[in-house]
């Protein structure tokens, strides 16, 4: 897991982008549309169970859950395998404890856990955007730097095109068809669902 401190130029960064990204028109319903599904009252109520014993804001779980299982209650939150078995992707083995077939918020609890966002304390703008680049990877930023990660500003003016269409297979022309996850927060944004904070600098490491 990489350790890519989150510093100030960092946070400004996440800031300038995403003061100036906007909602590509095209995408904006279906935008609006999976916003309201992670907003809504069941799925909530559980994204609220899982920040309960983790810290981590329930609406950063449902974007996670959106972005890695598309919402599916019945895939690891580590990476959208089945909760049947352990995890068979990378984080492969996961949740190391306990024993499958495993409930949604035990292997999600796990997931966040692993990732140390029940450890992380800065939930603004940029300090979303950096824990969800983190949950994913640095694999663009360290790569291809010159590319937006699309986990985060797909379907937003901050990213065009560009994406690996396999482990370790480049593509400049192809264009991601997930919305990213910065996209959802600034649309609950929007629609008045959460409150945004900008932040400021002095990050933490």
């Amino acid at each position: 897991m990489s350790r890519l401190a989150f510093t100030d130029q960092l946070s400004r960064e996440y800031r300038t982008i995403f003061t100036k990204a906007a909602i590509r028109p095209e995408r904006a319903a279906l935008v609006s549309r999976l916003a309201s599904r992670i907003r809504a009252e069941a799925p909530m109520a559980r994204y609220r169970a899982v920040s309960a014993a983790t810290g981590v804001p329930a609406h950063v779980v449902g974007i996670l859950h959106s972005l890695e299982s598309g919402q599916d209650f019945n895939r690891h939150l580590h990476n959208g395998d089945a909760l049947t078995a352990r995890t068979v992707r990378v984080p492969r083995g996961r949740p190391a404890a306990g024993e499958p077939p495993f409930t949604w918020e035990e292997s999600a609890i796990d997931a966040l856990c692993l990732h140390r966002l029940d450890d992380w304390g800065d939930w603004s703008v940029p300090g979303t955007a950096y824990v969800l680049e983190r949950y994913n990877g640095f694999g663009y930023r360290l790569r291809r730097p010159s590319v937006p990660s699309p986990y985060l500003w797909s379907f937003t003016t901050a990213y065009t095109s560009g994406k690996y269409v396999a482990d370790h297979v480049w593509s400049q022309t192809a264009v991601s068809r997930q919305c990213g996850g910065m996209a959802l927060l600034r649309a609950m944004g929007e629609a008045g669902l959460i409150d945004l904070e900008l932040g400021s600098d002095n990050a933490a490491a």
